[in-house]
């Protein structure tokens, strides 16, 4: 849907997050969502512990733009995914996102 795209989700968590249900549901969603989206899709982890998972969007070499955060939230895929949607289509109308704007029939068709 978005066609030559240079966009992506980016999960970033610890390194320990990756043992977590948690982690597992957020990567889920976001991998989801990408796909909708026809974007990138990359899980950065770090060595040092924290407990938040964050999603972020990023376009080209633009700053990343948060979308998601999860900090010790037993939550579901449908859950985080329904959140992400709603941040992307949020996202759709800032003039620095315009290549969201073609997909944002494709976001609020699936709510």
């Amino acid at each position: 849907m978005l066609e030559d795209s240079c966009g992506k989700l980016l999960v970033y968590a610890s390194g320990s997050a990756f043992r977590s249900k948690r982690m597992r549901s957020v990567s889920v969603a976001a991998e989801r969502m990408a796909q909708l989206l026809r974007l990138n899709f990359e899980v950065v982890t770090f060595k040092k512990s924290f407990s938040p998972i964050y999603v972020y969007y990023k376009c080209g070499n633009e700053e990343p733009v948060p979308i998601y955060c999860n900090n010790n939230v037993q939550s579901g895929v449908d859950e985080i995914y329904s959140a992400l949607r709603g941040m992307m289509f949020v996202l759709s109308f800032h003039p620095k996102h315009a290549a969201l704007r073609q997909v944002r029939k494709a976001i609020m068709q699936f709510s």
